[in-house]
């Protein structure tokens, strides 16, 4: 998978409102009520992002496409389940 120049980064930063790119990764901050909440959702992410072999793709020397769809897969998780 191809590393992203600056313009396809910015594109893909404006589908995934919240997250911002810090270095030469992709982030965002989630509040949660409680703790137990928290630890649901980190525990999810943790399973979808070792599903997809993690989030910021070393390898390739900076985002790809992948580091992407493993965010939007994070945001479908937290707006699709209640438990959060």
């Amino acid at each position: 998978m191809a590393k992203l120049n600056s313009i396809d980064i910015k594109k893909g930063l404006k589908q995934i409102p919240g997250w911002k790119k810090q270095g030469a990764a992709i982030s965002s901050t989630y509040e949660f009520n409680d703790f137990p909440a928290a630890m649901r959702f980190t525990n999810a992410v943790a399973k979808l992002a070792e599903k997809a072999q993690h989030l910021t793709t070393h390898d390739q020397g900076g985002l790809t496409e992948k580091d992407f769809a493993s965010a939007k897969r994070f945001e479908k998780l937290l707006t699709t389940n209640s438990k959060f």
